[in-house]
C-alpha cells in the first residue's frame, strides 16, 4: 500500500485498486504511518524513496 500512496493513488483510488473499504485503507495507512513514524503521506513518501520500495519513474 505505501507503493500505491508514493505514486500519488489517493485513498479512493487505492479501494478500488485493491477492492477493500475505505475504512480499510484509513485502517493499514495510519499502521504504516506508525511503523515508520510518519506524520503524513509527504514523509511517507520519502521513506518509501529513500528505502527504495518505488522506482524513480
Amino acid at each position: 500500500m505505501l507503493t500505491l500512496i508514493a505514486h500519488g493513488l489517493s485513498n479512493t483510488e487505492i479501494c478500488a485498486r485493491l477492492v477493500v473499504s475505505q475504512a480499510t485503507v484509513k485502517t493499514h495507512i495510519n499502521r504504516i504511518f506508525a511503523k515508520i513514524d510518519a506524520t503524513d503521506r509527504a514523509q511517507a513518501v520519502g521513506y518509501a524513496c529513500r528505502n527504495d520500495l518505488v522506482d524513480g519513474g
